[in-house]
């Protein structure tokens, strides 16, 4: 297997109505590789593609000012994205409901300048807020991702059923948050080469 591009290789841009499904792929294959166990097989293997279909799709169609989707993108073809919410939470401020880069790009920078992405949209539209996100307590590679980039971790919750449908769970599985109390952080000087791209 040869070795992943370089973040340097990719194109960053805000993610607009006609990537809902390409958005909705990402999502939906990142989800059958690392939510297995903690999600159903039944709908990680039927219904997750047309679930994140109608999510992107609801969230694409109408641009708001508080939220930005990012995707990465390697000849043109999507990669990987972020989703900020601002004002997600009073305390806590700014929620980044997803992060996602495809299997044969991990490694290679993309999620860390997503990263980089998100906190300088919160730090520029709301510079007292803080940022955090949720991170599925199975997921220690993710965890080890989000420390090493800053993340504190603060808390932990029950994963909620998605999209209010019973049996798309198995059981209760639990849920970390990692927060950034100044979002900027996430820029380091590594990270700021590639937002150069």
């Amino acid at each position: 297997m040869g070795q992943a591009p370089r973040v340097e290789a990719c194109t960053f841009r805000i993610a607009t109505d006609p990537d809902a499904e390409a958005v909705a792929r990402l999502h939906a294959e990142s989800w059958r590789r690392h939510y297995r166990g903690a999600y159903s097989d039944a709908f990680l293997d039927g219904d997750v593609l047309s679930d994140r279909l109608s999510v992107w799709s609801d969230r694409l169609n109408v641009p708001s000012e508080t939220t930005r989707t990012f995707v990465a993108e390697l000849d043109g073809v999507p990669v990987g994205f972020a989703h900020v919410v601002l004002d997600a939470d009073p305390i806590l401020g700014a929620l980044l409901d997803n992060l996602h880069v495809d299997v044969a790009n991990q490694r290679s920078g993309i999620g860390s300048a997503l990263m980089a992405r998100s906190g300088r949209f919160v730090a520029e539209a709301r510079p007292a807020s803080g940022l955090y996100l949720w991170v599925l307590e199975q997921n220690t590679a993710a965890q080890a991702f989000y420390r090493a980039i800053g993340g504190e971790p603060a808390d932990s919750a029950p994963v909620e059923t998605v999209g209010g449908v019973e049996g798309r769970l198995n059981g209760t599985p639990t849920k970390v948050r990692y927060t950034w109390a100044e979002p900027s952080v996430l820029e380091t000087s590594d990270l700021r080469r590639s937002l150069r791209s």
